[in-house]
C-alpha cells in the first residue's frame, strides 16, 4: 500500500500504517534483505565472514553497538550504510523539530498540534537520509550540542517562561528521534559528556537543565572508536561501555585480493580525457603489497595502523604519473612501469606513523624500503627463487645466469619514467636473456607490458642483492653488484 498518499493522522490511521520503533524497523527490513538473498552492505569489501555477520546479529538483536578498529577500516562507511535499512519514507507530524510519531507525539509542539487538530493534524514524509545524524567526537563537544539547551531568544520571541518546554533548543540526538545517531571516535568525547549519553541509551529519554519533563526518544545510537585512543587521548567510561550492547572488531584486508578490490572500488583511476591505463597484474599487486609490508614493518607504529587510504592514494598517484607520460608522448594508452612507483611515495609518507627507528631513517627512506620489500614479495610469485633454502644460489636460480653474466661483463642498463616506449623497450631488450626469461614467466602479447616485466625482473634481482641499482636525476641504472662495490 502507498502510505505516502496520507497527509493527515486520520488518513494514515485509516490506511493501517504500523507503528514501529526504529530498531524494529531496521530489523524487519534486514530480515527482508536476508530472505531475498540481497547484499546487506553493498560496497563493504572483505568483511563477509567476519564483521558483517556480527553486524547482522547486532541489528537483529536491536542492539546499540560500537565498531572498534584502527583507522582506514571502513568504520564510518559501515555506520552510514545503516541508513539503507530504514524505510524509504517515514511519517512525522509536520512542523515538529524532533520527528514526532503521528501516533505518539513526544514534543510539546507536536502534542499541542494533535490536541488542537486531532485526526486532521497534518503530517509530512521525510526521507531516510534525514534520519541519520553523525557527530565527530572532539574535546569541545558540549551537552548542548548533543542534547540541547534553553534558547533565550525563543523564550523572548514567543513570550514563554523559562520553565516552559517550548524554550528548549534541541541538540542533534533529539533531532534524530526515530532515526540513527552515530558518534565517531568516541574516546575523544569528554567523560562528563559521555555521562550525558547514559540516560538516553538506558531510559531512552532526555532531560535538559533540570527541566521536570521527560521526552522519550526512539533512537539507535552507534559508535566508532580506535583502540589507540584509549591510551593516547581518552577512554570510554565504564558505565557507557556497559550500555553498549555489542562491540564489533574491524580489521584490515586479510588478503591482497580483498585489498585490491577495495582500492579498485575507491581509487579514482577512470579519468576523463580518453587516456587508458593498462595496469600489469604484478605491478597492481605490488602497490597493494606495500601496505601489507608496512603493517609488519619494524619502522611503523603498528598500534596506529596503516590505512587502506594509503594504497588508494598511491594508486591514484601512480595513474597520474603514467597519465602525464601518456600526454607528453601523445599516446592514447599507456602501461605503468616499475620506475613509476617513485610517484607513490608522497601518498605514503603522510600516512605512516613512524617509531623512533623509522624517524631516524626518515620517511622517504622508509617508504622506499617498503616499496622494495613489496617488489621482492610479489617477485617471488612470478619468478623462480633466486636463492635456495640455505641462502645459496642453487639450480632454481640458475635461470638468471645469462642475465647476470651480461652485467658481470661491466655493462649497465639505464631507464627512466620519461622515456618513450620504444627507447624504454630497446634499453631493456639489450640485456642478454632478459626478454626471454621475462616472457616465460609473465605471459603477455603486449610489448609494452613485456617491457615492464623485464624491468620487474631486474628490480627483483636488485632486491635480492644480485645486481646493483643507482638512482640519480630521475634515471635508474642497473649494473653488476661487485663492480658497483669496487667503484665505491
Amino acid at each position: 500500500m502507498e502510505y505516502t498518499a496520507a497527509t493527515t493522522i486520520g488518513a494514515l490511521r485509516g490506511m493501517g500504517y504500523p507503528q514501529r520503533t526504529v530498531k524494529d524497523e531496521m530489523r524487519d527490513n534486514l530480515m527482508v534483505k536476508l530472505a531475498r538473498g540481497e547484499q546487506v552492505f553493498p560496497g563493504i569489501v572483505g568483511y563477509d565472514q567476519t564483521v558483517i555477520p556480527e553486524l547482522v546479529n547486532a541489528i537483529l538483536s536491536r542492539h546499540d553497538f560500537i565498531l572498534l578498529g584502527l583507522r582506514g577500516q571502513a568504520k564510518t562507511r559501515i555506520l552510514r550504510a545503516l541508513v539503507t535499512l530504514l524505510d524509504e519514507y517515514l511519517p512525522v507530524i509536520a512542523g515538529c523539530e524532533i520527528n514526532s510519531s503521528p501516533y505518539a507525539p513526544v514534543s510539546r509542539r507536536a502534542r499541542d498540534l494533535v490536541s488542537e487538530h486531532g485526526d486532521d493534524t497534518p503530517i509530512e514524509w521525510i526521507g531516510r537520509s534525514r534520519r541519520y545524524g553523525e557527530k565527530l567526537a572532539t574535546p569541545d563537544v558540549t551537552i548542548s550540542d548533543l542534547i540541547g539547551d534553553i534558547d533565550p531568544i525563543k523564550a523572548a520571541s514567543q513570550r514563554l517562561h523559562y520553565a516552559h518546554e517550548g524554550v528548549i533548543h534541541f541538540g542533534i540526538i533529539p533531532r534524530m528521534n526515530r532515526g540513527i545517531f552515530a558518534v565517531n571516535e568516541l574516546p575523544d568525547l569528554q567523560p562528563r559528556i559521555q555521562v550525558g549519553l547514559l540516560n538516553i541509551m538506558e531510559e531512552k529519554d532526555i532531560q535538559i537543565r533540570g527541566f521536570p519533563v521527560r521526552i522519550p526518544l526512539d533512537v539507535m545510537i552507534v559508535f566508532s572508536a580506535n583502540p589507540e585512543d584509549y591510551t593516547n587521548r581518552g577512554t570510554i567510561i565504564t558505565p557507557l561501555k556497559d550500555r553498549i550492547d555489542s562491540q564489533i572488531l574491524t580489521h584490515y584486508p586479510v588478503s591482497r585480493e580483498y585489498a585490491m578490490a577495495i582500492t579498485d572500488q575507491e581509487a579514482w583511476t577512470e579519468r576523463p580525457g580518453g587516456v587508458r591505463v593498462d595496469m600489469p597484474s604484478f605491478l597492481r599487486e605490488t602497490v597493494e603489497e606495500i601496505a601489507f609490508q608496512a603493517r609488519s614493518s619494524e619502522f611503523i607504529d603498528q598500534t596506529s595502523g596503516v590505512s587502506t587510504r594509503m594504497t588508494i592514494a598511491a594508486m591514484e598517484n601512480l595513474v597520474s604519473q603514467v597519465e602525464k607520460r601518456c600526454i607528453l608522448h601523445g599516446k592514447r594508452s599507456v602501461v605503468p612501469r616499475m620506475c613509476d612507483l617513485s610517484a607513490v611515495i608522497p601518498a605514503m609518507t603522510g600516512k605512516l606513523e613512524l617509531v623512533y627507528e623509522g624517524e631516524q631513517e626518515g620517511e622517504v627512506k622508509v617508504a622506499e624500503a617498503l616499496i622494495g620489500r613489496a617488489v621482492k614479495e610479489v617477485f617471488g610469485h612470478y619468478f623462480p627463487a633466486v636463492y635456495g633454502e640455505d641462502g645459496e644460489v642453487d639450480e632454481r636460480g640458475a635461470c638468471y645466469q645469462e642475465v647476470l653474466a651480461w652485467f658481470e661483463e661491466g655493462q649497465t642498463v639505464e631507464i627512466s619514467d620519461t622515456m618513450d616506449d620504444k627507447s624504454y623497450y630497446g634499453a631493456l631488450n639489450g640485456v642478454d636473456g632478459l626478454r626471454k626469461l621475462a616472457g616465460r614467466h609473465v605471459r603477455t602479447e603486449n610489448r609494452a607490458e613485456l617491457s615492464v616485466a623485464m624491468e620487474f625482473l631486474l628490480e627483483g634481482l636488485h632486491q635480492h642483492s644480485r645486481i646493483s641499482k643507482n638512482v640519480a636525476d630521475g634515471r635508474r641504472s642497473y649494473s653488476d653488484m661487485m663492480g658497483s662495490l669496487f667503484e665505491h
